[in-house]
């Protein structure tokens, strides 16, 4: 056998026409066993890590899904531009899958965000509204709405926040990809708060199909934080696919401790993890020491390739 045909017999070629798309999901479940060598016995903590979606994010997953809804729907005809806001990840997964899928999209985005997104969402071709910084995500999403009533004709809006497909997403993958991986031993779920698509799918499911399990939701701690694409819902609009009922717990963390988690995690762990990954990490161990048995599962969104500016990196 040649190396052409040991390739094409080991991996073949995903079928038209997005190829791309069969790869979202499936992400690995990590130990992280050095940073939970203190617990007791019958306890782990464990990440999915969702930086290994094609996209780098945990975004992929609802990103993919809107797209392929918007694309059912029969409203998208060769002059439309699909529309939305976001500060970073879920550009990026829209950038990334409507390229392959042949999309036109428009994305409206604060005009801080960090050089490195609007670097990648250039790359891809996206056309870009930048906001008033000092209005967040907020400003971003009023401003695409804006843009959508005016030009009806032009934009087809998918509003992440308000959008069925996004929680869906979870609930069809993320969630049964838990059960699968922990073998049904998963005892606590936690997920930081965006969108809140990844908790009220995630958590959905896994409360239909595991008694008794906790979901944990994670905030930061205060209105002005450093926790990038996570909201305090309490000084935020909250998002209409959000279902209250879902969380049994709720924790806020600091930007200090989700910084000093980001670093250990890296230099014990050797994850390099976002900042809203960080912030789960903290909670999910918070939850941990406190038990005498458990499965802690937490959702790493994305790597830390993205935020190797801040300075906090290099803190001891």
């Amino acid at each position: 056998m040649n190396a052409t045909q040991y390739v094409e017999s080991h991996f073949p070629a995903p079928a038209a026409p997005a190829q791309l798309t069969r790869w979202v999901g499936n992400t690995p479940l990590l130990p992280l066993d050095r940073l939970g060598a203190e617990l007791a016995p019958g306890v782990r903590v464990m990440a999915k890590a969702e930086w290994f979606n094609p996209g780098g994010s945990v975004k992929d997953r609802p990103a993919v899904a809107i797209l392929q809804a918007a694309m059912a729907s029969n409203r998208i005809t060769d002059e439309t531009v699909l529309l939305d806001s976001t500060s970073g990840n879920m550009g990026i997964a829209y950038a990334t899958y409507g390229a392959a899928l042949g999309l036109r999209l428009h994305l409206a985005i604060p005009s801080n965000a960090s050089r490195e997104r609007l670097q990648i969402l250039r790359a891809f071709s996206v056309e870009l509204t930048l906001t008033d910084p000092t209005e967040g995500t907020e400003g971003a999403r009023a401003v695409a709405a804006e843009l959508a009533t005016a030009n009806p004709g032009r934009y087809l809006y998918l509003d992440q926040y308000s959008n069925p497909a996004n929680w869906r997403a979870h609930f069809e993958t993320t969630g049964p990809e838990l059960l699968q991986q922990t073998k049904g031993e998963i005892t606590h779920f936690v997920a930081g708060l965006g969108t809140t698509g990844t908790m009220t799918g995630t958590g959905r499911y896994l409360r239909e199909h595991v008694p008794g399990i906790a979901c944990i939701s994670v905030q930061p701690d205060g209105p002005l934080h450093g926790l990038e694409g996570l909201k305090h819902l309490a000084s935020s609009r909250v998002p209409s696919i959000f279902d209250e009922g879902v969380p049994t717990q709720h924790m806020a963390v600091s930007t200090e401790a989700a910084y000093a988690m980001a670093r250990r995690l890296a230099r014990e762990e050797g994850l390099l993890v976002g900042v809203s990954a960080a912030a789960a990490a903290v909670a999910a161990f918070q939850v941990a020491e406190r038990l005498e048995r458990g499965l802690v599962a937490a959702v790493f969104p994305d790597s830390g390739w993205k935020y190797l500016d801040a300075p906090f990196w290099s803190e001891s």
